[in-house]
């Protein structure tokens, strides 16, 4: 099914992540099927659609975490599909997953350092541990704190800030705001615009349309696994037709 597209301003950035007919399955059960997508340098994207609507599959797909059936994923020009999850955060691909996934015994400071594992540069390592401090505060003020007794909202802040200390290119958040108060879902895509003004690209899964809508450049909605709408995101969210239509409003 061709998808609806929504008038949208240019995306004049560099070609940063290029998905092309993407097909994921479990077992013989199509999760994603046919779903093409771009991000472009310094872009906030974002994919959005209800629950099992394959969102979560796409992006650990990108991740390196699921192997495509069928499909093409270009990362900066390099075929990405199919590689291990490893190989991807190195290129420069670090997601944030559904859930948080910290290690609740372990310190706020230990689990930044998991997230740079794999970077050997002292300096850049201690230049971003002190980014992701100041982009939240209150991992700051809990440094050696076990990660498992903080809040669901300062857990979302470590698990954004583990994915940051990996120095990604573009930054992957599954469902950032899940399970949060409305306060800190503001507070979280509002560091998101933070996030892309300091030079990360982003790109984010949400089952709150709206939330992500306003701080996204442009959006695609999935349903059933289906690219069913892409386009400027303001003008989305402003489409009443389209919010009342796909977007639950």
């Amino acid at each position: 099914m061709t998808a609806l597209n929504v008038e949208s301003t240019d995306r004049n950035g560099e070609l940063m992540l290029d998905v092309k007919d993407l097909a994921v399955y479990y077992g013989n059960i199509a999760a994603v099927k046919g779903l093409s997508l771009t991000v472009h340098k310094g872009e906030i994207v974002t994919l959005i659609g209800s629950n099992g609507a394959g969102k979560s599959t796409t992006l650990r797909t990108i991740s390196g975490l699921l192997k495509p059936r069928t499909g093409t994923i270009d990362f900066n020009g390099q075929r990405i599909s199919g590689r291990e999850g490893h190989e991807v955060v190195a290129l420069g691909i670090c997601q944030s997953p559904e859930g948080r996934r910290i290690f609740p015994r372990m310190t706020v400071s230990e689990n930044l350092d998991l997230g740079a594992f794999l970077r050997r540069d002292t300096d850049g390592i201690a230049a971003d541990r002190a980014r992701v401090l100041d982009l939240f505060p209150r991992l700051a003020d809990r440094i050696n704190q076990k990660a498992g007794t903080m809040s669901g909202g300062e857990q979302q802040m470590l698990a954004v800030g583990r994915a940051l200390m990996g120095s990604p290119q573009l930054l992957v958040l599954d469902e950032p705001s899940m399970g949060l108060a409305p306060v800190l879902v503001d507070l979280i895509f509002d560091t998101i615009e933070t996030i892309r003004e300091q030079g990360t690209t982003v790109l984010v899964v949400e089952q709150n349309a709206l939330a992500a809508l306003r701080v996204a450049d442009y959006a695609y909605v999935l349903e059933s696994g289906v690219l069913k709408m892409q386009g400027d995101a303001k003008k989305m969210a402003e489409n009443d037709d389209i919010v009342k239509a796909y977007l639950g409003g």
